[in-house]
């Protein structure tokens, strides 16, 4: 990867109280360590790589407990931004909440960020050449954000049907007798999101601006959003910590509990 000089960025790392998919997931321990530490790890791995980046950690939420959890973290400083009731109920997008940080964040310490990268706590098994790779296209492109995707598995064009009136038909419809005839389809993964700030100002979604993508490997469920993803993930994740060097270097710099 290449070096990325006088640049300053500002990591977020966002979550609310609750859950209603998987209850308090966000303060649940993934492979016996908190889910929350994972962004951190990440987070840490590639600062190490990159003593260039000047930076700040923040993490924002309407619970203490998380919030005091992240910053317990034994890895780096994390900064607390404590969010704003009308930021806080189910309605509200995650851009303004991360629009928040920014906004903050610059008025606490008097300056302005090049960058907002923002990590989902929801998706553990992401390596620090993901995060490289974000970085990297953001600042090489000037992309209004470049976020994550893998391939999907299955195709509009190809294999994925639509109810209509009479029937069910292709979601869009098209004369491809194989499916790699079709244009190339990625799922969006809500791992990692790289802003520009002032695109990040406006509200606007990640798909209303100039996006970039990076493309993550495809670990089935990439998001925690049900009981049994949790449990999958899980078993996934622990294949991966034993065979693969890039997830297993994330999962064991995060301190046990008991460290």
């Amino acid at each position: 990867m290449g070096m990325v000089i006088d640049m300053r960025i500002l990591f977020t790392i966002c979550g609310r109280a609750g859950s209603k998919g998987i209850k308090n997931k966000n303060l649940r321990q993934f492979c016996g360590k908190y889910l929350a530490h994972y962004t951190v790890s990440t987070i840490n791995l590639y600062l190490k790589r990159h003593l260039e980046i000047q930076y700040d950690i923040v993490v924002n939420s309407d619970s203490h407990e998380l919030l005091n959890l992240v910053s317990d973290n034994g890895l780096r400083e994390v900064s607390q931004i404590v969010r704003d009731e009308n930021l806080a109920g189910d309605s509200i997008g995650k851009i303004a909440v991360i629009n928040d940080c920014l906004s903050r964040m610059e008025e606490r310490h008097g300056l302005r960020y090049d960058m907002v990268v923002d990590l989902d706590i929801t998706s553990p098994l992401r390596t620090v050449e993901d995060l490289e790779k974000v970085i990297e296209t953001q600042t090489e492109t000037g992309a209004d954000v470049t976020t994550t995707v893998a391939a999907a598995r299955r195709n509009p064009y190809f294999n994925q049907v639509k109810k209509t009136e009479h029937g069910y038909k292709k979601v869009i419809e098209s004369n491809f007798t194989v499916r790699q005839q079709a244009p190339e389809i990625f799922d969006m993964n809500a791992s990692i999101y790289a802003y520009r700030p002032k695109f990040l100002a406006t509200g606007k979604g990640v798909l209303e601006g100039y996006c970039e993508v990076v493309e993550m490997y495809d670990t089935g469920v990439l998001d925690l959003d049900h009981e049994n993803d949790f449990e999958l993930m899980e078993v996934l994740a622990g294949y991966l910590f034993k065979t693969r060097d890039e997830f297993r270097e994330v999962y064991e710099q995060i301190p046990n509990e008991a460290d």
